[in-house]
């Protein structure tokens, strides 16, 4: 199995869980933000992610079918979730409606936090996948050496 493939794919669970990380963020620091550039209370974003292969099909059928089955993360897209919206009643508000609500964004506090420490745990194992394999190809060269 190729050492690089390995690293290839806790790099890509990294970059990936970064992405998440600063779009939980986002979300946290916009929670009662009431306008955006765009008009309307601030949409939460979710982050989509998707597994792909890393080696093209026919260098798959070519190596050991270990290696044929690794993938990489990657972030397909970050969308906006608008149906997320709660009003709330404040006529005094300046952002408020004929009717008096004012519409805030629907962000679950708990659930982004959970997400956060979610995507913080993932950030770690790759760390410590990366640091696995590097401590193992270090090994690799010292016992070369004798």
């Amino acid at each position: 199995m190729d050492f690089l493939a390995g690293l290839r794919a806790s790099f890509s669970g990294l970059q990936a869980q970064r992405l998440r990380m600063q779009v939980i963020a986002a979300n946290l620091a916009n929670a009662n933000a009431t306008r955006t550039p765009e008009g309307g209370p601030y949409q939460p974003r979710l982050v989509v992610f998707a597994a792909v292969p890393q080696q093209s099909p026919f260098a798959a059928l070519l190596s050991d079918s270990v290696e044929a089955n690794l993938s990489e993360v990657r972030v397909v897209d970050v969308v906006r979730d608008p149906s997320r919206v709660r009003l709330e009643y404040d006529p005094s508000h300046p952002d408020a409606n004929a009717q008096g609500y004012v519409a805030y964004p629907d962000i679950n506090l708990m659930q982004e936090m959970v997400d956060l420490l979610t995507a913080t745990r993932a950030y770690e194992a790759n760390v410590t996948a990366i640091n696995a394999a590097k401590d193992m190809s270090l090994r690799a060269l010292q016992i070369g050496r004798v």
